[in-house]
C-alpha cells in the first residue's frame, strides 16, 4: 500500500516525482512541519486533498466525526495562531528551482515564514534551489523586512511573468492552425469558424473561431479572451508558441488546454469531415423585445425586467442603484451555502465586514465605499423611430438584410453604408427634445458623459458579445452627445457585430440597440473585475480584479494591467501580474472592499439559488470610492 506520505526523510528528487499531483500546469507535493516533533512531512499530493485532514487522520489520529466538529478550530490553528503547531505549505518544482508558499489564507509572521523555508530547506535535495512565495499580501510585507540572502524569495507576479504555460479556458478542439507574427498578416488573412489562431496576443476583434493560443502574456480578462469563455472554446497563452508550432501552420490539429498539463496539446490530425459548428444548431434564447415603451428613464428608475426596452446594461445598472440605495434580500446567498472544506461562510463575512449583523454591514459597505454614476436610458423604441424617420436608412437595411440571406459577399460594404448613413442623418427635432430635456432633467451639472451601448443581443446564455458594441466617452456637450448616441446606434450593424449575430443565429430584426448616456467620472484608477478566478474554476474563494490607470488597458489587452486575487472568504489579496506598478496598502484595502462588493452582487444577480454564476464588473475609483460602471454575467 502507498504510504501517505514521505515522514523524517530527505526528499530528492526521485520522491517527489512519486508523491507529486499538478497544479496549475506544475508538479507538486503538500508539506506540513511539525514543531513538536521536528518532523516534516510530505503528503502524496494524489491522494491527500487538505493539509488539515492529513493532520488528523496521521498525525492526530483523530476520528473523521471529531474532525468535522472542529473543522473550525483546527483551521484557526493551523492558519492563524501565532504559536501554531503545524506550518503547512506547498512545494512546487518549476524549470530550475522549487517554490515554497503556504495558503493564501496563512497569517505566518516572517519569524515563522523563516522557520518554515529553513526546515524545509533542510528536508530537499539541496541540489534544487528553494525559493519563498508569500501567498498573499500580508506575507509579501513580512519578508520585505528580512534579507534577500537570508530568505530567498520570489514573489508571485514575478513567477507568473515566467510562466510558460497558463491554461485560460480548458477544452479540446479540432481545427486548421493559423500562425500570424504581425496584425497585418491577420488583417489579410480570410478566417473560417474552424480555425485554430495563434498570435503574440490575439486581437480582440476575432471572428468566431475554434481555438486560441496566446504566445505571449495577456490577461484572462480581456475582450479576446472573455469572449473566447463564453463560446467555450480551448484558450491558453503558451511561450513561444509562434515558434515551436511553425511547422504545424496550415494544419488541421487536435488542440487541448488541461490545467493539470505543464503546455498545451497540439496533435496532428486527417480533416475531419464536420461541414459546419456545432454551434450552429444551437439557438441562442432571447427576449421578446418591448417597442411600446418610449420613455426616456433615469437609470434609478430601471430594474432586471426592464432589459426588454432598454438593454441588458442599462437595466443592470438600474439594478444595481436599487442594491446600493435598499440592500438585497438576496446578497447573503452565496456566503448561506457550505462550500467544502467550510461548511460555514457566514462567520468569515461578519470578519470581513466587522460586524455581527450581516445585513447592515453589507449596507454599510456599499453606502460608504460604492457608487453607481448618475445617467439615464433611451429605449430601443427611440432607435427605431431615428431609423423608421429616414427613407434611406430603411432601404440600406433592405439591403443588408437580403445579404445576409444569400451570404453574399457584399454584407461587409452593406454594414459600412448603413453605418455611414446612420451617423450622417439628421435627428428629428422632436427627438432632440426629448433627449435634452431627460439629461437637463436628471443630468443638469455633469461637465463630461459617457455614452454607452445597451443592446438586447449581448450577455445571452452562448453569446456575450464582449467588446463588439461601441462606447463614446469623453463627451462634453449636446452635439457630442447626439453624435454618440449615433454612434453607439450604428455599432449594432458594424461588419463584426453582424457577422458574430449571424453565426449565432440572431436575425437583425431582433437586434435591437438603446443607450445610455451616463456621467463620466473623475478616477484614478479602473478595471474589470471577475467574481471567480479563471485561472482555477474550482477556487471559490477568490475574485480576480485587473487594475490600470484606463478601463481600456484591461478589456483591449494592449497594455498588460496589474493583476490580483483577492479572497472573499479569509480576506487578504495577492498580485498575480503586476503592470504600470503595485497598488499601494490603501488602494489594496479599496479593492479588498470591491471584491467583497462584487461577491454579495454575485449572489443578488444569480440566476438560479446555488449563487454560483461569477459576474463581470467594470469600475473606477478615485481615494474615496469604487464606481461601478456596468455588470454583466461572466461565462
Amino acid at each position: 500500500m502507498q504510504e501517505p506520505a514521505l515522514v523524517g526523510e530527505r526528499l530528492t528528487l526521485s520522491a517527489f516525482t512519486q508523491l507529486s499531483g499538478t497544479l496549475g500546469g506544475y508538479p507538486f507535493v503538500k508539506v506540513v512541519v511539525d514543531r513538536e516533533t521536528g518532523l516534516t512531512h510530505f503528503m502524496d499530493s494524489r491522494e491527500n486533498l487538505f493539509h488539515v485532514k492529513y493532520i488528523a487522520a496521521h498525525v492526530l489520529h483523530m476520528p473523521p466525526d471529531e474532525l468535522e466538529r472542529r473543522l473550525d478550530e483546527m483551521n484557526f490553528e493551523v492558519y492563524h495562531r501565532e504559536d501554531r503547531r503545524f506550518c503547512l505549505g506547498i512545494l512546487a518544482l518549476h524549470d530550475r528551482f522549487f517554490s515554497l508558499e503556504t495558503v493564501e489564507a496563512d497569517t505566518m509572521t516572517g519569524e515563522m515564514l523563516q522557520f518554515f523555508y529553513d526546515e524545509v530547506r533542510k528536508n530537499v535535495d539541496q541540489s534544487v534551489p528553494i525559493l519563498l512565495k508569500p501567498a498573499n499580501h500580508l506575507q509579501e510585507s513580512h519578508v520585505a523586512k528580512i534579507p534577500k540572502d537570508t530568505l530567498p524569495r520570489i514573489l508571485s507576479y514575478e513567477l507568473f511573468s515566467t510562466n510558460e504555460f497558463v491554461p485560460l479556458n480548458p477544452g479540446t478542439a479540432e481545427g486548421r492552425l493559423r500562425l500570424f507574427h504581425t496584425d497585418e498578416d491577420y488583417q489579410n488573412s480570410q478566417l473560417a469558424w474552424h480555425d485554430i489562431i495563434v498570435m503574440a496576443k490575439v486581437p480582440d476583434d476575432i471572428p468566431r473561431l475554434t481555438g486560441v493560443v496566446n504566445a505571449e502574456h495577456t490577461t484572462p480578462l480581456s475582450h479576446t479572451n472573455v469572449l473566447a469563455s463564453g463560446w467555450g472554446i480551448p484558450n491558453a497563452i503558451q511561450l513561444g508558441a509562434l515558434e515551436d508550432l511553425a511547422h504545424l501552420n496550415g494544419r488541421w490539429v487536435r488542440y487541448t488546454v488541461d490545467p493539470d498539463r505543464t503546455k498545451i496539446g497540439i496533435e496532428p490530425i486527417e480533416r475531419p469531415h464536420t461541414e459546419e459548428p456545432s454551434w450552429l444548431s444551437t439557438r441562442i434564447t432571447m427576449d421578446e423585445p418591448n417597442l411600446k415603451d418610449d420613455r426616456i428613464a433615469s437609470l434609478e428608475d430601471l430594474r432586471w425586467r426592464d432589459s426588454t426596452s432598454y438593454g441588458t446594461k442599462a437595466a443592470n445598472l438600474g439594478e444595481l442603484n436599487e442594491v446600493a440605495k435598499n440592500g438585497s434580500t438576496r446578497w447573503l446567498g452565496f456566503y448561506r451555502i457550505p462550500r467544502p472544506p467550510r461548511e460555514n461562510l457566514l462567520p468569515y463575512l461578519k470578519a470581513l465586514l466587522g460586524t455581527e449583523d450581516l445585513d447592515q454591514g453589507a449596507r454599510n459597505l456599499f453606502q460608504q465605499h460604492i457608487r453607481i454614476p448618475r445617467g439615464i436610458a433611451l429605449p430601443f423604441s427611440l432607435h427605431q423611430r431615428f431609423l423608421e424617420a429616414n427613407p434611406r436608412i430603411q432601404q440600406a437595411i433592405g439591403k443588408l438584410k437580403f445579404a445576409l440571406e444569400l451570404d453574399a459577399r457584399q454584407t461587409d460594404a452593406q454594414c459600412v453604408e448603413l453605418q455611414h448613413l446612420i451617423r450622417t442623418a439628421k435627428f428629428p427635432d422632436a427627438l432632440i427634445r426629448e433627449i435634452d430635456a431627460a439629461i437637463i432633467k436628471d443630468l443638469a451639472g455633469v461637465g463630461t458623459f459617457v455614452v454607452r451601448s445597451s443592446s438586447n443581443a449581448e450577455d445571452l446564455a452562448g453569446f456575450s458579445a464582449a467588446g463588439i458594441y461601441e462606447s463614446v466617452t469623453h463627451v462634453s456637450d449636446a452635439r457630442g452627445i447626439l453624435s454618440g448616441i449615433k454612434e453607439v446606434w450604428a455599432s449594432l450593424v458594424n461588419t463584426r457585430s453582424t457577422k458574430l449575430r449571424k453565426e449565432a443565429g440572431i436575425s437583425l430584426d431582433d437586434a435591437y440597440m438603446g443607450v445610455i448616456i451616463q456621467e463620466q467620472v473623475p478616477a484614478t484608477s479602473g478595471g474589470v473585475m471577475v467574481t471567480t478566478n479563471p485561472l482555477n474554476r474550482k477556487d471559490f474563494r477568490n475574485v480576480y480584479i485587473n487594475v490600470a490607470t484606463e478601463v481600456t488597458d484591461v478589456v483591449e489587452g494592449e497594455a498588460q494591467p496589474s493583476q490580483y486575487l483577492f479572497n472573499t472568504v479569509e480576506g487578504g489579496g495577492r498580485t498575480v501580474a503586476l503592470g504600470q506598478s503595485d497598488a499601494d496598502d490603501k488602494a489594496k484595502d479599496q479593492l479588498q472592499r470591491l471584491a467583497i462588493a462584487g461577491r454579495l452582487l454575485q449572489s443578488h444577480f444569480s440566476p438560479d439559488y446555488t449563487f454560483g454564476q461569477p459576474v463581470d464588473i467594470e469600475w473606477a475609483a478615485d481615494s474615496d470610492h469604487v464606481h461601478l460602471l456596468q455588470l454583466r454575467p461572466y461565462a
